[in-house]
């Protein structure tokens, strides 16, 4: 029987299906052994693959269990439903779920794979009191970050480097007790042998060389990819220019950044001053 080709950029539910399809081929299984595995007909999984039904979030889940993939299949579904996420970054998630490296630069707040779910919550919260999203999408958006920080706990998990700007670690986030909490969270995940956290002092001032998000990603055949964003959306880089000369100021923003032992001093005197 003839396979039907797939057009991923048609729309974000074709774009699933092609990943579901990728995915469930990599894993070795057909249609019905996929199925039989997930509760679902040989049919309905074809309807899946060809973007002519909508999954589940816990048919999702199912079907992340069954092929083993860290949960890359439920970031794909979240592209599916764009209105509670920043434009342009399910595509970056995606391709997150894939590296094998992973460097991070963020002005003022703890990087998401970096936070705790109530420090993460308490920005998604003053989201819905201003009025920018509902609570269903706050909901959402916080879902979403336990499925990306599924990957700091994978056996295959990935060398992550965090450079934090010392605001982040000053601005108390959600109060006192949920901003000690995320920096004992910092320095539990600093101990971990492949996460590096170093801060950014303010001392830098104009010498520091970003002054917006950006996150690289080392993808498994080398690739470098370069993300960044606005208010309005994110924007994923794929080309090696600018992917490089990013990657050359980050190597320098590491050079005169704390060292690691300086960097975590710093995160654990100010969690205890502001407990004290």
């Amino acid at each position: 029987m003839r396979e039907t080709q797939l057009d991923p950029s048609a729309s974000p539910l074709k774009a699933f299906g092609a990943q579901l399809r990728r995915l469930r081929k990599a894993a070795g299984l057909t249609q019905i052994e996929l199925g039989e595995r997930t509760q679902l007909s040989d049919s309905q999984i074809s309807n899946l693959e060809r973007g002519t039904r909508n999954p589940t979030l816990d048919w999702v889940r199912s079907a992340d269990k069954a092929l083993d993939t860290g949960g890359t299949l439920e970031l794909t579904y979240w592209s599916l439903s764009r209105s509670s996420l920043l434009e342009g970054f399910p595509e970056y998630a995606q391709q997150e779920a894939k590296a094998q490296g992973i460097a991070h630069f963020e002005l003022g707040i703890v990087p998401g794979l970096a936070q705790t779910m109530e420090y993460a919550g308490a920005f998604a919260s003053a989201a819905v009191r201003r009025g920018s999203i509902t609570e269903e999408q706050a909901a959402d958006r916080l879902d979403f970050l336990a499925t990306r920080q599924k990957l700091l706990d994978r056996a295959s998990a990935p060398r992550l480097h965090f450079v934090l700007d010392e605001g982040a670690l000053l601005r108390t986030v959600g109060g006192t007790k949920v901003m000690a909490r995320q920096l004992a969270h910092l320095e539990d995940l600093a101990s971990r042998p492949n996460i590096t956290i170093q801060v950014a002092p303010f001392s830098l001032a104009e010498e520091l060389p970003f002054t917006m998000v950006v996150t690289l990603l080392t993808l498994a055949d080398r690739t470098l990819l370069a993300y960044s964003e606005c208010q309005l959306r994110g924007f994923l880089a794929r080309d090696a220019e600018t992917a490089q000369a990013w990657e050359r100021d980050y190597h320098q923003l590491q050079v005169e950044a704390l060292s690691k032992a300086a960097s975590l001093e710093k995160i654990r005197k100010q969690g205890v001053r502001g407990m004290s």
